[in-house]
């Protein structure tokens, strides 16, 4: 009876460290590939149990930077911290939107991806007039 009790004691053990997952909470940073070269994103994200919280800035500031409005605001290389909608982390699964209202028009992107201690993978995806636009980021934890 002893030997059972320990066999099971050891297989609990086990399972408990071995389904801890990777904390997503903290500063991560990516450097995004783009039509106008590579831009810097920041994610400062946050979870408590299963919600996400947290910024991403790095984004352009989109605005009536043309004629008739639509494109780029005249500041358009400033990033701006946005805010992140709908976010959940389920083990090392991570979901997020940020909504950026211009015009009386909202524009969704959504993030999708996995995460470990150190690797945040992402694939973002951009509604745009013209079709969804994905992108693959590959962000790292930062060391402050």
């Amino acid at each position: 009876m002893p030997k059972n009790l320990l066999l099971a004691t050891t297989i609990l053990l086990a399972a408990a460290f071995g389904s801890k997952a990777a904390d997503i909470t903290g500063k991560w940073v990516a450097d995004v590939a783009g039509r106008n070269g590579t831009t810097q994103m920041t994610f400062e994200l946050k979870a408590d149990g299963k919600k996400l919280t947290g910024t991403v800035s790095g984004l352009p500031n989109f605005g009536g930077g043309r004629r008739g409005g639509g494109g780029l605001s005249a500041d358009a290389s400033a990033p701006t911290d946005r805010q992140i909608s709908d976010g959940k982390a389920d083990g090392n699964k991570v979901s997020f939107s940020v909504k950026i209202e211009r015009g009386g028009q909202t524009m969704v992107t959504t993030y999708k991806g996995t995460f470990t201690d150190d690797e945040l993978k992402l694939k973002q995806t951009r509604q745009l007039p013209n079709g969804d636009q994905t992108t693959d980021i590959l962000a790292t934890r930062a060391s402050t």
